[in-house]
């Protein structure tokens, strides 16, 4: 299962989006489920703004199974907010923290994401040591060839 981050999901379903066909492509030889967090879909549907093609778009792929969506309990909820103040100098959202509590209940280390910075700066606690994430991101727009 491969997490995802809130700016694949604007990127693929805004074809106004600079990192649109970028993503498409890469979403394009994802075999693994996609999965996300209610902190993820709800920072989506603010930059995509309710109501607008690439919202619904984004409604339907969910509705259609093509991401899973999971919720963060009481305990997910109090270990993101511990994960926000570790990150104070490296600010992390509510959204990221939730996938990185995602990361850690269900043991995954794969994140669909354009935050390199911060992806590559969080890590995800498995028993007694930190582990970082596994990138699935769209190449660089520089990698492209003309």
């Amino acid at each position: 299962m491969i997490l995802v981050d809130t700016g694949p999901l604007v990127a693929l379903f805004d074809p106004a989006d600079g990192d649109h066909d970028r993503c498409v492509e890469r979403l394009m030889v994802i075999e693994e489920p996609l999965c996300t967090t209610i902190p993820v879909l709800t920072e989506a549907f603010h930059l995509l703004n309710p109501g607008s093609v690439g919202s619904q778009r984004l409604m339907d792929f969910i509705g259609g199974g093509g991401l899973g969506v999971r919720y963060l309990d009481a305990a997910g909820l109090k270990r993101a907010f511990t994960l926000m103040v570790r990150y104070a100098d490296h600010p992390m959202d509510l959204a990221d923290a939730s996938l990185v509590v995602l990361a850690e209940t269900l043991k995954l280390r794969k994140v669909f994401t354009l935050d390199r910075n911060d992806f590559t700066t969080y890590r995800i606690q498995q028993g007694h040591r930190p582990v970082a994430f596994e990138l699935i991101a769209p190449s660089p727009a520089s990698d492209k060839k003309t």
